[in-house]
């Protein structure tokens, strides 16, 4: 990040006008000792202390404004509220961390995300990230074209500010690229972690199921030419040829089924409030799940919101509470969100899905 510009105190300028201000007496004493001569002088010296008298009041009088002007502005510069004179383009709402125990300020909607000491920068205004193709000055530019059903390949490239394709990836939770892949009417989930070639452009296989607009989010943390880590996701719009039949959200539940396993979750996401959600993965046996460890934890949470398809991406406390893997999510707004949390059972990972209602 830049720094942020130097705030000139007056230092420099205040003492030089202290200075005139000091000999301000001395002055008046001067004008008042030509008033006394001028008094018991000959009328022809009269007028030049008359002149003389009326050029160190003028003098005087610009020189206490100009004194009070500069006073002012110094003083307004040193108390200037924290943050006024940030330089273009800084962020707000930057939070710094790592997996060293460092603060991490946890912004809304991302709850224990860490990025291991990356600059992390936030979107949308109220958490949910993934609105937009650019962002902290990169881009992303996708050159994919999806088919119903046929088997493809998603390509694309992450672009700096100077339009050059970036080749330097940190590695957050064991890859340098997470993309979530997701139908428009919040179906057809993806989560696809692509490979990069020397030229800076990321692929990955991949079959659109179902054809309609598809969004797609580029999860990563880039390496700036000064060594700088800095977190972003970006979002595109991808379109699947073929007929759109959009499907109507599930209902709200707290619990969900896949492959023969039931998640489910307890707690109640606020908006603009910091809530635990704990979440218990079950056998057909009823029995608590043998959870392995995937990406480096043992689940992740993505939620999506309904609408303009706001993303926010949560990992777990690093420790769990016996059974339960616990998020904390802070949802950035009321209205109806579609929940995925992937986690990994017996080398296989699966995706258990939940629509979420928030007053």
């Amino acid at each position: 990040m830049p720094e942020s510009p130097s705030v000139t105190s007056g230092t420099g300028v205040v003492p030089d006008d202290s200075e005139a201000g000091s000999g301000a007496p001395a002055a008046l004493a001067g004008d008042a000792a030509l008033s006394g001569n001028g008094a018991s002088g000959s009328a022809g010296a009269a007028g030049p202390v008359a002149v003389d008298r009326e050029t160190l009041r003028l003098a005087l009088v610009v020189g206490g404004l100009v004194l009070a002007v500069l006073l002012g502005f110094g003083l307004g510069r040193m108390n200037a509220p924290a943050g006024a004179a940030r330089p273009a383009g800084a962020t707000a709402g930057v939070a710094t961390g790592g997996s060293d125990g460092g603060t991490h300020a946890h912004s809304p909607g991302t709850g224990a995300h860490t990025h291991d000491g990356a600059t992390v920068t936030q979107g949308g205004g109220d958490g949910a990230t993934g609105l937009s193709i650019t962002s902290a000055g990169y881009t992303l530019v996708p050159s994919t074209e999806l088919v119903a059903g046929r088997a493809g390949e998603l390509r694309f490239q992450i672009r700096d500010d100077q339009r050059r394709a970036v080749t330097r990836f940190a590695v957050v939770h064991d890859k340098p690229m997470h993309v979530i892949m997701v139908r428009r009417d919040l179906s057809g989930y993806r989560h696809l972690h692509p490979t990069m070639a020397a030229d800076g452009t990321w692929s990955v296989p991949i079959t659109a199921p179902d054809a309609g607009p598809w969004r797609m989010y580029a999860d990563f943390t880039a390496v700036a030419d000064d060594g700088r880590q800095v977190a972003v996701v970006l979002g595109a719009d991808l379109t699947a040829s073929g007929a759109y039949r959009p499907r109507p959200l599930p209902a709200a539940a707290t619990s969900a089924t896949v492959d023969g396993f039931t998640a489910g979750y307890a707690g109640t996401p606020e908006v603009g409030k910091s809530v635990p959600l704990r979440f218990r993965v079950t056998g057909a046996d009823g029995a608590a799940a043998a959870l392995e460890p995937y990406l480096g934890a043992y689940g992740h949470l993505v939620a999506l919101r309904e609408g303009d398809l706001g993303y926010l991406h949560v990992h777990p406390e690093p420790v769990r509470d016996g059974d339960d893997v616990t998020f904390w999510l802070t949802a950035p707004g009321p209205g109806s969100y579609r929940m995925f949390l992937d986690f990994q059972v017996g080398g296989v990972v699966r995706t258990a899905e939940f629509t979420l209602t928030v007053p």
